[in-house]
């Protein structure tokens, strides 16, 4: 009980294991930084210690002594790559607004997070600065702590699920945009089976940008979630 776990301890800068010896000529940030740039190069496949260790110009068993697997590495990675969040500002939703689109914009930046952010709960220091700034941002609105984890990892859910769209059309041949796959969809769909999708697309519903990131979509479904918290405040302090 209290006892931090070594790779926690290695995100926080806590790791005070003794290493005997010369001067060591590698350190735990470096190794994670050239883990990142094989990643953001080559995808979380091209991640081994091998290939880090070859963009370090080391053997691979030097990283052992720093990171003790491959799964650690992945979870150092996973805080490192995260940007700061926005600074504090404003109304709680529009502050929101703004933290979820980041959220969203830095996993398209870098989609291979998308995997790594569904191993293991916020534990260091820049996904918690995250955490932290939401919070915040909901203070004034009345409602209990456990409300605002809950509405925080909704958000977070819901930028992760936006960024995980943006990754899945992309590489899909033929499908440049949103028109394609409209497109696409009147070729396939018969409107005896699928009325409302074909009355949709008929509708142009998959026309309106030429980008799969249409911040006019992600903007109504986020104030769909928002909508719903201002609610559940009103009813909280009502109480």
């Amino acid at each position: 009980m209290g006892t931090i776990p070594p790779t926690v301890a290695r995100m926080w800068g806590r790791d005070t294991s003794s290493r005997h010896g010369p001067r060591p000529s590698l350190d735990v940030p470096g190794i994670v930084a050239a883990a990142i740039a094989v990643a953001d190069a080559d995808g979380l496949a091209g991640v081994r210690m091998s290939s880090v260790a070859a963009a370090l110009g080391v053997a691979p068993m030097s990283l052992y002594r720093y990171v003790g697997s491959k799964d650690e590495l992945l979870v150092l990675m996973a805080d490192a790559a995260v940007p700061d969040p926005p600074p504090p500002a404003g109304h709680w939703r529009d502050y929101l607004t703004v933290w979820t689109r980041a959220n969203r914009d830095f996993l398209i930046a870098r989609p291979w997070q998308l995997e790594l952010t569904r191993r293991t709960p916020p534990t260091g220091p820049r996904t918690l600065l995250w955490l932290d700034r939401a919070l915040a941002a909901l203070d004034g609105t009345g409602l209990p702590a456990q409300a605002g984890i809950a509405i925080a990892t909704t958000l977070t859910g819901y930028a992760a699920s936006q960024a995980a769209l943006v990754a899945s059309m992309v590489p899909q041949e033929a499908l440049e945009g949103p028109a394609d796959y409209g497109a696409m969809l009147t070729e396939v769909l018969d409107p005896a089976v699928y009325p409302a999708l074909s009355a949709a697309v008929a509708g142009g519903a998959f026309g309106a940008n030429p980008d799969w990131i249409d911040d006019a979509d992600f903007l109504l479904g986020l104030d769909l979630i928002l909508r719903g918290v201002e609610s559940i405040a009103r009813e909280f302090t009502a109480g």
